[in-house]
């Protein structure tokens, strides 16, 4: 008795509340909103549209950049530096103690470029471990650090973020600077990890192997040369920091076009995907807008006969 005296006073409070009139849609979308959804695709459209063309002419100085660049590496190949491509690499050359610097971007928006150098980052630090080799990591960019602070928390010396480009010299000297200062007993050889660009729609993710100039043996590079007493040190560590700016003049160069590159390909696939979308909807409203003209119709039509 209480139970049902209890039910009947909250039906009542219920009914003395006053009623508010809601649209719940159910199934389907109403006119409105499939409007609303293809309004705001339609202003992405634009957005993305613009990134595209912005994207499109920084490549375009950008390429013109890296032609002017890319000599002053060349010099390094000669005294033994190498490359190889993440995917073929082979790490059994690679020494004891290894410090790699890997090149990503600041911002995002452009595709794969970013995890291509973690995820090469990753197979090889997987072949290191496997082999018993060590390494220390420094990483160039905010993608790249968030990214590979959670995998590699434990061999990362320090990050570098919000870098000025196009790189100019004041910037790969400070860079230099900081790879200059990890210990040199900490590792034996130093790689540079980015993304080789190939062409506008291409770019190849790379492992360039700088040639060590610190200690001295029959594989030195400068072996055959000679050099006055008390010289010979400053020599190789003047071509040591020089050949570290080049190497990374260069590589900041083409990491960069191919984050323009991979952004302007980004960009151009999101404009192409919001307009089959605008499409879609376009269609689906006039779907929806012709079923709703038709049903008045009919009420309309039904309403006329029952007067007749």
């Amino acid at each position: 008795m209480a139970v049902s005296t209890a039910r009947m006073a909250l039906a009542g409070a219920a009914a003395a509340r006053p009623t508010v009139a809601r649209s719940v849609a159910r199934g389907f979308a109403t006119e409105k909103q499939i409007l609303l959804r293809i309004n705001a695709t339609s202003n992405l459209k634009k957005i993305t549209s613009s990134m595209k063309m912005v994207s499109a002419a920084k490549l375009k100085g950008d390429t013109n950049r890296l032609l002017a660049a890319r000599p002053f590496n060349k010099w390094s190949e000669k005294l033994g530096t190498t490359q190889q491509s993440i995917e073929e690499i082979d790490t059994s050359s690679f020494p004891q103690k290894n410090l790699f610097v890997a090149f990503s971007s600041d911002r995002g928006l452009c595709g794969g470029v970013n995890s291509f150098v973690t995820r090469g980052m990753k197979k090889v630090a997987a072949e290191l471990s496997a082999s018993g080799k060590e390494f220390k990591l420094i990483v160039l960019g905010e993608k790249g650090r968030g990214q590979m602070r959670r995998i590699f928390s434990d061999n990362m010396v320090s990050a570098h973020t919000e870098l000025e480009y196009p790189a100019n010299f004041h910037l790969v000297a400070s860079i230099a600077n900081e790879v200059s200062k990890v210990d040199p007993s900490e590792y034996e050889a130093i790689h540079l990890v980015y993304n080789e660009f190939v062409s506008a729609i291409a770019y190849t993710p790379t492992v360039r192997t700088l040639v060590s100039l610190a200690g001295e043996g029959v594989n030195e590079p400068l072996v055959d040369y000679e050099f006055e007493p008390d010289t010979k040190s400053e020599v190789l560590a003047d071509i040591r920091e020089y050949l570290l700016a080049s190497e990374i003049t260069v590589a900041l160069a083409e990491n960069s076009t191919s984050e323009q590159s991979s952004r302007t390909q980004a960009m151009e696939n999101a404009s192409k995907n919001a307009g089959e979308l605008i499409d879609s909807l376009t269609l689906q409203y006039n779907k929806a807008r012709q079923a709703r003209i038709t049903t008045e119709l009919i009420e309309i039509i039904s309403g006329a006969s029952a007067l007749d």
